[in-house]
C-alpha cells in the first residue's frame, strides 16, 4: 500500500506529467481522480482484513470417568474430525482447528458432541451417554483469542474458554484451576491394574521352573517348539530340545525373568498410593 500511495503522490505532482502540460483544469481532475482512488483502495484493503482466526483445540478432565468430545459442524449438523478422547484426570492433546473472532462478543457459541460411559454392565459391555450442548466462550483474558479448551468437571458439567494460557497459569480463566488430580481411589485402581501385571509375570515364570524340575522332557520340547516358530537364533548353540546345555540355558533365562519381576513388583509394592 505504500508503493501504491507514493505512486499516485508522484502522479498526482506532476512528476511523470510531460512538461508542458500546466493548463489548471487537467492538473485539479488529475488531483481529484488520484485521491477518489487511494480513498478507494484504502477503504476496500481495510474492508478485507479477516475478522477471525483460527485456533487449537484442547481438552481437559477433571471427572472420574473418561470421555469423548468433538465439535459440531455448523453446516452440517454433525460431529465434526475436531475432537478427542480423553481419559479420566487427563488433559488432551491438540488437534485443529476451530475459528473465533478476534474481538470477543457476548454470543460466541461452541456445538457441542458429548459421549461418556457407565460402569461396566453384568454382561461386559459399557453402555454409553450421548448428547450435543452448546455453550458459550467467556471474554477473551486480556482482550486476546486463545487456543479453544473444552473442559469437563468433576459432575460431568461442559464449559469451553479460549486461552493463551494453560490451567496452572495465574491468568488461566476457567473456574477449576490447575490440571486433575486423580483422586485416591483412582490412583489406587491404576496402581492395583500395575501390580497384577507384575505379580502375572513372577508367578508365569515361578509355573515354568516349576514345570521344567518336574516335566523336563516336556518343557524342553515345548520352549523348543516355540523357539522355532519366535526366535529361531537363540537355538544355533544347541543340538535340540533334548540338549542338556539347552536345559540348563532355560533354567537360567527363567530364573533371571523371575528375578526382574520380583524386583518390579517390590517397586510397585513400595509405590502404593
Amino acid at each position: 500500500m505504500n508503493a501504491l500511495l507514493a505512486f499516485f503522490s508522484i502522479s498526482s505532482n506532476g512528476a511523470n506529467q510531460p512538461a508542458r502540460a500546466t493548463e489548471a483544469n487537467t492538473s485539479y481532475l488529475e488531483r481529484t481522480l488520484t485521491r477518489s482512488i487511494i480513498l478507494f483502495l484504502l477503504a476496500f484493503t481495510s474492508g478485507c482484513e479477516k475478522s477471525t482466526v483460527s485456533v487449537d483445540v484442547h481438552g481437559v478432565n477433571y471427572g472420574g470417568n473418561e470421555f469423548f468430545y468433538s465439535i459440531i459442524d455448523p453446516d452440517t449438523q454433525r460431529p465434526s474430525g475436531v475432537g478427542e478422547h480423553i481419559a479420566p484426570y487427563a488433559g488432551s492433546g491438540i488437534t485443529c482447528c476451530f475459528t473465533l473472532p478476534k474481538k470477543w462478543r457476548p454470543g460466541i457459541k461452541v456445538q457441542l458432541f458429548i459421549r461418556h460411559w457407565l460402569p461396566q454392565s453384568p454382561d461386559g459391555s459399557l453402555p454409553k451417554v450421548d448428547r450435543n450442548e452448546t455453550v458459550e466462550v467467556p471474554p477473551y483474558i486480556d482482550d486476546k483469542p486463545g487456543e479453544l479448551w473444552i473442559i469437563r468437571s468433576a459432575e460431568g458439567a461442559i464449559s469451553v474458554v479460549s486461552s493463551i494460557y494453560e490451567p496452572d497459569h495465574p491468568k488461566w480463566p476457567g473456574k477449576i484451576r490447575g490440571w486433575p488430580v486423580p483422586s485416591i481411589e483412582y490412583q489406587r485402581e491404576q496402581w492395583e491394574m500395575y501390580r497384577k501385571y507384575e505379580q502375572q509375570g513372577v508367578d508365569m515364570y515361578i509355573s515354568l521352573l516349576d514345570d521344567l524340575k518336574r516335566r523336563p522332557e516336556k518343557t524342553t520340547k515345548e520352549a523348543w517348539k516355540s523357539a522355532k516358530e519366535h526366535d529361531p537364533e537363540s537355538l544355533k548353540a544347541f543340538a535340540g530340545p533334548d540338549d542338556p546345555q539347552y536345559a540348563a540355558a532355560l533354567k537360567i533365562r527363567y530364573e533371571y525373568g523371575l528375578a526382574l519381576c520380583r524386583e518390579r513388583l517390590e517397586n510397585v509394592m513400595r509405590t502404593r498410593p
